[in-house]
């Protein structure tokens, strides 16, 4: 038996993402989203105190998702090797190789959308947007941290500097691509992004890998 009340709550959070990457959170309106997720005034309602209150939910939900492709592409790699280097580089190949198809189902990061809307509302939502980065630059980070402790080169390097530029071409390559509408342009970015760990790291290509 369906539960209504869940997959009502789903479907207004799916039009909310699509329409707020699209449009931003201030400019798209709760009537907007009710007509495309098919659903009452009163549904809305009985989820979500208000728009702001959807507007939290739906980073809520879009940072936690985040979360696990990051604990699952980790975990992945980790299985292959022990080596924390080859884990991080391995780690963006991964990303780089499902780009394409998430380009598709994510075809914007929804976190821009808010960032340079500022108001209450908006405040609230930094906290989660911030521990949603703050996420990602400390699981690179302790990879390149492991990595140094055998590659002395890279205690020169300012290692948590380089953490944030790994998450930058990662959401910097998601805007260019929404930007242009070339959705590998994702693709080569990561790619650009994986040789340049490699060289630095000292992790050796892939010989057949020529993306």
């Amino acid at each position: 038996m369906t539960d209504t009340k869940t997959s009502a709550r789903d479907r207004i959070l799916d039009a909310a993402q699509t329409l707020v990457t699209e449009h931003g959170f201030t400019g798209t309106s709760v009537d907007s989203i009710l007509s495309v997720a098919d659903a009452s005034k009163g549904a809305f309602f009985h989820h979500f105190d208000s728009k702001d209150s959807l507007g939290e939910a739906l980073l809520r939900r879009y940072a936690d998702a985040d979360a696990e492709i990051l604990d699952d592409l980790f975990m992945q790699v980790e299985a292959v090797t022990d080596d924390p280097a080859e884990q991080l580089v391995g780690f963006v190949k991964l990303f780089e190789q499902a780009a394409d198809e998430m380009t598709k189902v994510m075809p914007g990061c929804l976190f821009v959308s808010f960032v340079y809307e500022r108001g209450p509302s908006v405040q609230r939502s930094d906290e989660i947007i911030l521990e949603s980065i703050e996420l990602w630059r400390n699981r690179v980070l302790a990879k390149l941290e492991e990595a140094a402790l055998s590659r002395p080169d890279l205690a020169n390097l300012d290692l948590p500097a380089l953490a944030d530029q790994v998450f930058t071409v990662f959401e910097g390559g998601f805007i260019l691509a929404r930007a242009t509408g070339e959705p590998e342009r994702l693709r080569r970015q990561l790619a650009h992004l994986r040789r340049y760990l490699a060289i630095l790291l000292d992790v050796a290509f892939d010989p057949q890998d020529n993306s």
